[in-house]
């Protein structure tokens, strides 16, 4: 079963947990689709969009749960990542770990299972 990932601020997932469901972020809102990275992504996805920020938590979900909603497409460097057209529901989520700031603005992201 393979794993994909989404970093999320700690609020935003706050408030899936009290509704039950994951809408997404504002740019995946705007995008209209949820932006999610798999393990070898996760990393430079921290990096590119997350540098310095705090109170983020990592979310692990069974892509096989998200059926036919879960597209595969090429983005950064022509590599292919995986969008979730719909919402997230809950019950797909494996895990969710609070990711820590380095003291030089990058994230301190766990060993994480492809």
């Amino acid at each position: 079963m393979r794993k994909i990932y989404k970093i999320c601020p700690a609020s935003a997932w706050s408030e899936a947990e009290r509704q039950g469901v994951f809408r997404g972020s504002p740019v995946d809102i705007s995008d209209g689709f949820i932006h999610f990275s798999t393990a070898s992504q996760v990393e430079e996805t921290a990096r590119k969009h997350f540098a310095g920020q705090t109170g983020l938590f990592l979310v692990a979900v069974e892509a096989a749960a998200l059926g036919d909603a879960l597209k595969w497409e090429r983005s950064r460097n022509d590599e292919l990542f995986p969008h979730l057209y719909g919402e997230l529901d809950l019950g797909a989520v494996t895990a969710v770990q609070s990711i820590q700031l380095r003291s030089d603005g990058s994230h301190d992201i766990p060993e994480l299972e492809p």
